[in-house]
Order: structure tokens, then C-alpha cells, then sequence
């Protein structure tokens, strides 16, 4: 009887430096799990982990265990939880959503709300911030993926979308994802 796939969601932060991606993989494999997703970035100085491991119960249990020692050897602050699989979602349509605006407060609480009236769910989402080429001004940015209920009416969405959009001087598309 084949062993059963557990999930475990690990997060990492700490002080950006070389090589920890490297290290944290090679304790994920030297457990036996698998890295089944995964999303690193580094925050000003600081380097932020979150990914979601696969592995039997033994390996799972193996790389819990090892967390406290991990996170003393490469200075981060660590955590882990127990996960399930996300069970398949019928009757939703990928689409992927990337919105441009003068930065201000409230930006992603709008647009969160929008999707949330509609039963939207957010499935990804990032944001950053930078300066205009020409002007200097603070731009603000967002991309995300979406899965819109199959039985919305996606031209009615798209009016509501671009609607909702030029109400709050946001400069965004709405597209099927092409994955």
C-alpha cells in the first residue's frame, strides 16, 4: 500500500542574504518532502518564504521536527501548520487581473471588496510600489489571479469591472489565464 501525501505550509523570515534559498530546499529534500508551491521575495532587507511541502507522514514529521534547529542555523523566524490539498474547484474560470493606479490607501481593500460582492475568490496577489519614469510620482501596483463562478456573465463582469475602475482612476485588464 502506497503511504499516503501529507501537506505542511512552511513560512520563513529573516534578514536577506546568499544562499538561503539553497539551504532551506536542500533541508526540504534531506526530509524526503517535495516543495508542491512555493512564493520567496525579498521585502527591503528581509527575505520572506511561504511554501506548501508534500511527503509522507515520517517525512513531514521529520522536517517539523527540524524546524527549531533550521531556524537557529540560518537566523529566521519560522513556522509551520498542518495543510490538505485544495480539493479541485469546479464550475470556475481562471482569469488574471493587473491594475495600475497613483498610489494611495485602500487600493487593495477596493478591489478585494469588488471581487468578494461578485463571490470572486482571489487566488494569488501582488502588489508593489514604484516611481513614474517621467514624473516621479508613486505608482501603485497590483496582479492577481481570479476565479470567476462559470455561471457569471462575463461581459456583464467586464462592464462592472471597467466601470468600477474608472470610478477610482485605476488603469487595469481583466484576461483569461493562459496557463
Amino acid at each position: 500500500m502506497a503511504a499516503t501525501k501529507k501537506f505542511l505550509v512552511l513560512t520563513a523570515i529573516g534578514k536577506d542574504r546568499a544562499g538561503l534559498i539553497s539551504e532551506l530546499s536542500e533541508a526540504v529534500v534531506d526530509t524526503g518532502c517535495g516543495i508542491t508551491d512555493s512564493r520567496m521575495t525579498v521585502f527591503g532587507t528581509e527575505f520572506a518564504l511561504i511554501m506548501m511541502l508534500a511527503g509522507t507522514w515520517n517525512a513531514i514529521a521529520k522536517l517539523e521536527a527540524m524546524v527549531p534547529a533550521l531556524q537557529k542555523k540560518l537566523a529566521l523566524t519560522m513556522t509551520t501548520q498542518r495543510a490538505e490539498e485544495r480539493p479541485v474547484r469546479e464550475k470556475r474560470v481562471p482569469y488574471l487581473v493587473d491594475i495600475v493606479a497613483l498610489d494611495r490607501p485602500g487600493v487593495v481593500h477596493d478591489v478585494a471588496r469588488f471581487f468578494d460582492e461578485r463571490e470572486i475568490d482571489i487566488d494569488d496577489m501582488s502588489t508593489w510600489t514604484y516611481a513614474a519614469a517621467n514624473t516621479g510620482a508613486s505608482m501603485f501596483s497590483v496582479s492577481m489571479s481570479v476565479s470567476i463562478p462559470s455561471e457569471l456573465h462575463i461581459g456583464r463582469l467586464r462592464d462592472e469591472f471597467t466601470d468600477f475602475c474608472d470610478e477610482l482612476n485605476l488603469d487595469a485588464t481583466l484576461e483569461p489565464a493562459r496557463r
